[in-house]
């Protein structure tokens, strides 16, 4: 697997932890390969450059979600869409998407899930009830089949926190979830970045905003600029495993192994995992 890639996923469970619990300060499973051969080239502005599909519609996912629902599902299902039709009060109608939501949800049609999560969350104007349906949309993005509805999701999550920072303008976790859905979604890697950046700019010690971007400037070869975000990092946390372990993977780029090697054995010492342990000696002894 390319850096790239474990730069991508790190990125995208960085953002679903962050909604939930907080602060991820865990390295990736494995140590990445080395940047170089193979990966993807930096475009002029620095950031590798990821081609937008068209969006799929909203109509062509419901279709083939119908079709893998079992015969009762539909049934409960069409009962549910009868009780919205009915309804004209969209005070209403808010209870009513959230159950056919979780119709949805539960016969593990997820995009479809979330379209209506969100819908219900509009009615009600609530932050939180958007935070949610815009995460349930990140969290499909990797497992979306095909590019179109990939873009599609990242469209919708993006929706709902931009909806969800008109309750509350001051939320970086949500700021940083939709850079997540601009960056990892619709593939529109500098409008992800320039959130980030606002975010620091206010906020110079905002560590997940400074993990996502010195990620983004590792990924696409910057590796000074990983170096000082990372080092910005362990500034505040002295003892953040991942930016130790992303740190070395920059010095190493940029041909200082032996610091390299010894951010990842700090890093090692820290986690204190024997799996984690072994990966990591197995890659040191592949470029020292």
């Amino acid at each position: 697997m390319r850096l790239v890639h474990y730069i991508t996923i790190a990125v995208a469970l960085l953002l679903i932890i962050l909604l939930y619990k907080g602060v991820n300060t865990i390295p990736p499973a494995k140590p990445p390969m080395a940047a170089g051969a193979g990966s993807t080239p930096p475009m002029a502005g620095g950031m590798p450059s990821t081609p937008m599909a068209e969006p799929a519609s909203f109509d062509s996912i419901l279709v083939a979600s119908r079709k893998q629902l079992p015969d009762h599902a539909r049934a409960e299902i069409g009962a549910i869409e009868k009780k919205i039709s009915e309804t004209k009060d969209s005070a209403a109608m808010a209870p009513l998407y959230a159950d056919l939501a979780k119709e949805w949800q539960q016969h593990k049609q997820l995009p479809i899930a979330a379209f209506y999560y969100a819908k219900s969350a509009k009615l009600d104007n609530s932050e939180k009830k958007l935070n949610f349906a815009g995460q349930l949309f990140l969290d499909q993005l990797h497992d979306a089949g095909s590019s179109g509805v990939q873009v599609w999701e990242g469209q919708q999550a993006i929706a709902c926190f931009e909806r969800s920072l008109e309750i509350n303008p001051k939320n970086d976790t949500v700021k940083l979830a939709m850079a997540a859905g601009y960056i990892e979604g619709t593939g529109e890697l500098m409008q992800g970045v320039t959130i980030l950046r606002g975010i620091v700019a206010e906020k110079p010690d905002n560590i997940p905003a400074n993990l996502m971007l010195g990620k983004m400037s590792l990924q696409s070869g910057q590796f000074d600029k990983a170096v000082s975000r990372f080092e910005k990092v362990l500034s505040v946390e002295p003892n953040n495993t991942e930016a130790m372990y992303f740190l070395a993977e920059a010095y190493k780029n940029k041909g200082d192994k032996q610091k390299a090697i010894e951010l990842l054995t700090k890093c090692k010492e820290l986690v204190n995992k024997p799996d984690f342990s072994k990966d990591v000696d197995q890659y040191i002894n592949s470029f020292k």
